[in-house]
């Protein structure tokens, strides 16, 4: 899990780190776990544009992630650790014993020939998902269900963990990456450990064509534009328009919360992030 740094022969190497790719072990991905993605250039099925800069890139196929875990009792081997185009984390490839393969996202630490298993009778070691109940306070954990039974939703992005703080009533109290505390259903699972891939956040693109081959547009700042196109846009020369930040469909943005006051899950956050 190292980054390189390649010597700048061009331009668009210059600021370019990489990931030197080294926990990776499997170059093939499983046929059986591949789906097909239809890219939509970030338009709705009216051919409008819904979400902005996105469009183009690498053909790819989905990897189908067991993000449920619900073979239970079942103990599994790490099969190989393979790259996803799809996410920032690795993913690991399990044997089960019945002869089945899944994919699930691959913890720090995890290595071929491992020995992983899900349910609450598993012991508490990197990989094997259990219930929070059964899961010691202060541990790392993982791919949380929000709700019990509906798969990880919460902390799958690369180098990402969250802590188990407490147990109070029907209640965990966990920390999550950004530092907001909150409460999950002690029978919602986790798995233990932290996300793989710790160092991408240290790695830089390097060059706008490379933003291109993962599919991302180029931005264009909305001062830039006219009015019609902007409510940032327009005015003589490099003005500021007089407007405050805001998104094209005008809504503010830079310090204006965006999330909604009678959200269900507001009774379940203890403490917000910073």
């Amino acid at each position: 899990m190292g980054i390189k740094e390649i010597k700048p022969v061009t331009p668009g190497q210059r600021w370019r780190k990489a990931s030197l790719f080294d926990e990776i072990t499997k170059k093939k991905p499983e046929k059986s776990l591949l789906s097909y993605i239809k890219k939509r250039g970030g338009r709705n099925n009216l051919g409008r544009v819904t979400s902005k800069h996105r469009g183009g890139g690498h053909r790819k196929k989905y990897r189908i992630i067991d993000y449920k875990r619900d073979k239970y009792g079942i103990e599994a081997k790490v099969a190989g650790i393979e790259y996803d185009p799809n996410r920032s984390a690795r993913v690991a490839l399990l044997h089960y014993r019945d002869g089945e393969k899944r994919y699930i996202l691959a913890p720090m630490d995890l290595k071929v020939g491992d020995i992983v298993q899900s349910g609450p009778d598993a012991p508490i070691k990197i990989g094997n998902s259990l219930p929070v109940r059964n899961i010691p306070p202060g541990a790392e954990i993982h791919n949380i269900e929000v709700k019990p039974g509906s798969g990880g939703k919460l902390v799958r992005s690369a180098g990402t963990s969250a802590q188990l703080l407490s147990k109070e009533g029907k209640y965990v109290h966990i920390r999550m990456p950004s530092g907001e505390i909150r409460l999950i259903l002690q029978d919602c699972y986790a798995t233990i450990g932290r996300v793989g891939n710790v160092e991408y956040s240290s790695t830089s693109v390097g060059k706008a064509g490379r933003s291109r081959w993962l599919g991302k547009r180029p931005q264009v700042r909305g001062i830039a534009m006219n009015p019609v196109d902007h409510p940032m846009g327009g005015g003589e020369g490099r003005s500021k328009s007089g407007e405050h930040p805001r998104s094209p469909s005008g809504l503010l943005a830079k310090g204006y919360r965006t999330r909604k006051k009678k959200k269900y899950s507001n009774r379940l956050i203890v403490k917000r992030r910073k």
